[in-house]
């Protein structure tokens, strides 16, 4: 496999301060894994190495460090069973729900819930706890038993989060879905699933929009003949229909009841996420009470350094697994901020404007939010109080190196970049960042506590300072108990264990740099190989979307029927911007110049638009397959994209049986 080097920054653009390293958690941590162990770790890597050399002393002084509450009895961390089929502190019971509504004093905030339109709630810990014991007593009232499935076609609002958690404090099993989805796309996920109880809001706002989702909803309940009850919640406050029959939520509230914690085995589960079904069915994908438990313990307390004080606000809707790590905040204590609209309404400060307003330690967005930051000239440093902000989160796509700069020039020296690489799979990250770990511009600081996190070359052995597979060679808690209706397991071994048995192969390129840093270049399945030289996606993105007038890009090498390779840059530009030859002369020169002279696309067409996953991820490899001359419903689900028609543009350039396609509108560029 030859790669093309990716060139590593030679300095940190931000360095820990020791005094406030020294009062963090991970501080706190080191310090007890000594006493605990006898063993001293020095700094960060040298914690790292021990905590997947170990992985038994390791997670088990993450479950006593953080004081997790278990019943029943177990004589071992792990078993020895290899991956994936290997079983964590089997004997033990506990509950997530009991562990998220523990830490907080009844009078403080635990959630903050923001709409588009600025209307604000406070719920206090006592009220929260207060809402899940009686939605919960009302569940089991109506039968709802541990194992039964209860879903939510739900905004992101305090009504989800409570739903979610009475349904885990009972055993159930929880799955949500956003409302931008239509019946058929949530139908797709929850059906497989039979639930028992369905939550559905009247609707939800969306870039000064009110989007009436009534008659959805009443579509997704004829859709799931197993639900025996549903539950409206009023989000827009829009009447009822005549015919439905669904209760009200504050009427299944109206009796106060205590909360109570049904113990489950530890690999009970505990909710399903869903894949984003570009091709074929959505694959539900299973995590467990007690592996989320320990992971996001570890994620947020000792690598965010979260917990009571702080305020933990990062952009999602509950499509996406972020949701459930925001909701997973409260476990150490945090409050967490919710926000329920676009991210550029009324303007493309809003992320800013709430992070200072509600005065957030962590605030979580993707690559494109700064970015669009920079180039709307914003000034968040300057214009906002951001006193409170220590950690600005970045996840989705690989973070370029200009972002790095502008954060630190434009938001604050002392913010660290924390940008993360996970996943849905594992609903929790791979690699990272901590309060004591350097940043280098364009890299992601290290490999996460208990990630045996590698770059594997085509025979499997691990690379340094070269672009691999990303690998992860050892077991962690929050791999998917299984994939739902996979009997077998076989769809589940076939996703991540067919490449190098035993060894999780997650799909994207990365390199581990000489520094302990690591840095991802963009999905393997969607790698640009020309002449037998590979380069991420991610590389040219990081290239070409920091050009002025370049909104957007999209690159794809694709393998042709008649054998030839064919790689096109797609971009979107902004107003006023035109593809003139002095701007593809630039394109040019920019790639060959900052990521490969051998990747130099072949041509650059203007699109109007690009299509994305719900969770915005571009679809590369759809595109892909449209341009190797595949229909539109062979290579993605219409519920599964942001903008079907951006998709089907894409058709205009697959090649014809003369081997010419159509020539891209405005331009004289053709496909081959």
């Amino acid at each position: 496999m030859s790669t093309t080097q990716r060139p590593q920054a030679a300095e940190p653009i931000w360095l820990p301060d020791p005094s406030e390293a020294a009062r963090s958690r991970i501080a706190r941590f080191t310090d007890f894994v000594a006493r605990r162990t006898g063993i001293a770790h020095a700094d960060y890597r040298s914690l790292w190495t021990w905590s997947v050399q170990d992985l038994p002393g390791f997670w088990s002084a993450v479950g006593e460090f953080f004081d997790l509450r278990t019943s029943g009895t177990w004589e071992c961390v792990l078993d020895d069973a290899p991956m994936p089929t290997t079983r964590w502190f089997p004997g033990a019971r506990l509950n997530y729900a009991e562990h998220a509504l523990r830490t907080g004093d009844s009078g403080e905030t635990a959630v903050i819930s923001v709409g588009e339109d600025g209307t604000t709630t406070h719920t206090t810990w006592a009220e929260l706890r207060g809402r899940v014991g009686a939605l919960a007593a009302w569940l089991r009232r109506r039968g709802v038993r541990a194992g039964d499935r209860v879903v939510g076609y739900l905004p992101n609002t305090s009504h989800t989060v409570v739903a979610f958690l009475a349904a885990a404090s009972l055993g159930a099993v929880w799955s949500a879905c956003g409302q931008d989805y239509g019946a058929d796309g949530a139908a797709n996920r929850f059906a497989q699933l039979e639930p028992v109880v369905l939550f559905t809001a009247d609707g939800y706002r969306w870039n000064g929009r009110r989007h009436d989702r009534r008659a959805e909803s009443a579509a997704l309940r004829a859709a799931l003949p197993s639900v025996r009850v549903t539950v409206r919640v009023p989000n827009l406050g829009l009447p009822a229909s005549a015919e439905d029959d669904a209760v009200c939520w504050e009427d299944a509230l109206a009796e106060a009841a205590e909360c109570v914690f049904e113990h489950v085995p530890f690999d009970a589960p505990l909710w399903v996420l869903f894949s984003s079904g570009t091709t074929g069915t959505p694959k539900g994908i299973v995590h467990g009470h007690g592996g989320v438990l320990l992971d996001h313990h570890k994620l947020l307390g000792l690598h965010l350094d979260l917990g009571p004080g702080d305020r933990f606000l990062w952009y999602t809707t509950t499509n996406w697994m972020m949701w459930n790590m925001v909701v997973s905040g409260l476990l150490v204590g945090a409050t967490i901020v919710l926000y329920d609209g676009s991210p550029t309404h009324p303007g493309p400060q809003r992320l800013w404007d709430l992070a200072a307003e509600h005065r957030t330690s962590v605030l979580g967005v993707s690559p494109g939010y700064l970015q669009a930051s920079a180039k709307a000239g914003l000034e968040p440093g300057r214009d906002l109080d951001l006193g409170a902000l220590r950690v600005l989160g970045s996840t989705g796509a690989p973070l370029p190196a200009p972002s790095y700069h502008w954060v630190r020039d434009h938001v604050g020296p002392r913010v660290q970049v924390g940008s993360t690489s996970g996943g849905t799979d594992i609903v929790s990250g791979f690699a990272g960042s901590a309060p004591n770990t350097p940043v280098w511009p364009g890299e992601i600081s290290a490999p996460l506590l208990g990630v045996a996190l590698q770059a594997f070359d085509a025979d499997g052995r691990p690379v340094t300072g070269e672009v691999g597979e990303l690998v992860v060679t050892r077991p962690m808690p929050s791999m998917p108990l299984y994939f739902w209706n996979d009997p077998d397991g076989s769809r589940y071994h076939q996703a991540y264990f067919a490449a190098y048995p035993g060894v999780w192969r997650h799909g994207d390129w990365m390199t581990r740099t000489a520094h302990g840093s690591v840095i991802v270049s963009g999905r393997s399945d969607s790698t640009l190989n020309r002449h037998g030289v590979r380069l991420g996606s991610a590389d040219v993105y990081a290239v070409v979307d920091e050009l002025p007038g370049v909104r957007e890009s999209l690159v794809i090498g694709a393998e042709l029927p008649d054998g030839r390779y064919w790689m096109p840059l797609f971009v979107v530009l902004e107003p006023g911007h035109e593809l003139t030859d002095d701007l593809r002369g630039a394109l040019a020169s920019a790639i060959r110049t900052h990521a490969s002279p051998r990747h130099v696309p072949d041509t650059v067409i203007q699109v109007p638009a690009l299509p994305h996953t719900r969770t915005g991820k571009k679809l590369e490899v759809p595109v892909k397959r449209l341009l190797q001359g595949a229909r539109v419903d062979q290579v993605a689900g219409r519920e599964a994209v942001d903008d079907i028609a951006a998709l089907e543009y894409f058709t205009r350039f697959a090649p014809s049986p003369a081997g010419t396609g159509s020539p891209a509108p405005g331009t004289t560029e053709h496909a081959p």
